[in-house]
């Protein structure tokens, strides 16, 4: 039984690996069915005072990909940050920037997941009100997995969209870097790790890239 939020002496014990290896055994109880049991009523009160995540995650709006649940996390352990495609804006890298330099979380997890609607979309070059500028963000991992599948560079090739998930998230990792010299020098330092996966639909296995 979960009962007991992370405390700062506890995010200050934790390692990068430490924490991205709990994530994993995490996903490795959601794919067997044997998560933990949590109490979240003990939860909730020990964190009104305040939050110390281990790791944020940025993931896809898809509803198919619970983040907390499919990771098995409870109240207090993690900071998600969402956007169709999971890329990286300025919004979303002073979100990733609170969680690690100000919150002291240790991991950065970009997370694509199979057959997501939003790279469909990009590699078909969908255009429809502001998701046209949303899908903007995905095309480099478009244009690079052009170059690197054979066969129609549209959704109706499957490696094609595949690719192009993975593309997309290492993509978003070099771009955090780039676009944020607090995170890339955290993770430098050894303070933090950037991380990339991809969450399997047909499975519910995370996949690290």
């Amino acid at each position: 039984m979960k009962n007991e939020a992370i405390t700062k002496a506890v995010q200050d014990t934790l390692t990068p690996a430490g924490v991205l290896e709990d994530l994993l055994e995490g996903n490795k109880r959601f794919v067997e069915n044997n998560m933990q049991s949590v109490d979240n009523g003990a939860l909730v009160s020990q964190t009104v005072g305040g939050q110390f995540p281990k790791a944020v995650v940025l993931s896809c709006i898809d509803s198919r990909v619970p983040v907390e649940t499919v990771l098995d996390q409870a109240i207090g352990d993690i900071f998600v940050a969402r956007v169709a495609g999971n890329f990286e804006n300025t919004d979303i890298l002073g979100s990733l920037e609170y969680s690690c330099k100000v919150a002291g979380s240790k991991l950065i997890l970009v997370l694509g997941h199979e057959h997501c609607g939003a790279v469909k979309a990009a590699c078909d070059g969908v255009e429809l009100g502001n998701i046209t500028d949303l899908l903007a963000n995905i095309l480099p991992a478009v244009k690079q997995s052009a170059d690197e599948v054979e066969g129609e560079a549209n959704s109706s090739n499957s490696e094609f969209v595949a690719k192009t998930v993975e593309n997309n998230v290492k993509l978003t990792i070099e771009r955090i870097k780039e676009r944020s010299p607090i995170l890339n020098e955290m993770e430098a330092n050894g303070e933090i790790q950037i991380a990339g996966g991809v969450y399997m639909l047909s499975s519910g296995k995370v996949e690290m890239l």
